[in-house]
């Protein structure tokens, strides 16, 4: 299959997929309320849903932390007008100005309120992997897109935001004598995953490496590498779990253990076809996702996912 008839199918996966997204969307503006997840941390907790102009592109979750002297935002929401939102939530928890943001990744329902916090006089982390991302061609265009499908919430006023610090290996964040440990765990669903922890309350915040209850979006990730940073996470001693899609996680092992059997599973039955030169459709209607199928979003998502893997596993076997 050429490159340009790859690059069809895998236009058609997405559009078909957005299809069924909008079509089952609700009319009204998504409720935003911030939850505690231990003393000290809070979230808030997007839908399960492919981005829309009636969800305001709010499906995915962003975190706090309420230090005495200031506030710690893990990832910034899918628009500013979502971000200003997030801002009035922690208003409501404390009157403490939010001093950093930490991103956990550069995907844009995580991105795209950057710049809310970035006005508020936020500091702004990543991982220096993004990099290459924010200035490529690929992000600019998915932002015209986005202007264009989820407008008038992502409009000609949102801009991609770059760090003020790029990480390049662990860091210890420590505010008010809050430490928050941050770490890289990527290349695994983007180059340049960060988790962050706070050992004290026992919270880990995933980034999009944990999708609870529902089937995760692949896209471009290495998915080996994925699996293997699910085991780094399982070493820490947390708790409690943010995940970046889905509700909070007091079940480590069972809810990361989803997302790996998944992940696993894609990469069985793609890699076997893909060895054997079997063509992607058959393999795919042959497989059994009867494990799966009855999860969220698994008919938005499942077969972007399995073709994505098919060619992954293709170049694996090169």
């Amino acid at each position: 299959m050429t490159l340009m008839a790859r690059w069809r199918r895998t236009l058609a996966l997405v559009t078909a997929a957005a299809a069924l997204a909008v079509s089952a969307q609700a009319q009204e503006a998504p409720v935003m309320q911030a939850r505690q997840a231990s003393p000290s941390t809070w979230f808030v907790e997007g839908l399960s849903a492919l981005g829309s102009p009636q969800n305001q592109n709010f499906i995915s979750n962003a975190g706090f932390v309420v230090t005495p002297a200031g506030v710690v935002v893990i990832d910034a929401l899918g628009s500013p007008a979502l971000a200003r939102r997030l801002l009035e939530q922690i208003r409501r928890v404390t009157d403490k100005p939010v001093t950093h943001v930490i991103v956990t990744h550069y995907h844009a329902d995580h991105i795209y309120g950057l710049q809310a916090f970035q006005a508020a006089g936020a500091r702004i982390i990543a991982h220096q992997a993004a990099r290459e991302y924010l200035h490529s061609d690929t992000a600019a265009l998915r932002l015209e897109a986005s202007r264009k499908e989820l407008a008038p919430w992502v409009d000609a006023q949102t801009r991609l935001v770059t760090a003020d610090e790029w990480l390049d290996g662990p860091k210890e964040l420590v505010v008010g004598g809050v430490t928050l440990q941050i770490r890289p765990v990527g290349p695994s669903h983007t180059p340049e995953d960060l988790v962050v922890y706070l050992p004290a309350e026992k919270v880990l915040f995933a980034g999009d490496l944990v999708f609870r209850g529902r089937i995760p979006f692949v896209g471009q990730a290495d998915s080996r590498r994925w699996i293997l940073a699910l085991e780094q996470l399982l070493a820490y001693d947390a708790q409690v779990i943010v995940p970046g899609h889905g509700p909070l996680s007091q079940q480590a092992r069972a809810d990361m253990q989803l997302t790996r059997d998944y992940l696993v599973y894609l990469r069985k039955v793609m890699g076997e076809a893909a060895k054997n030169m079997e063509p992607w459709e058959g393999a795919y209607q042959a497989a059994d996702w009867s494990a799966f199928e009855h999860l969220p979003l698994f008919r938005v998502a499942n077969r972007m996912n399995a073709y994505n893997t098919y060619l992954l596993m293709e170049r694996e076997g090169q």
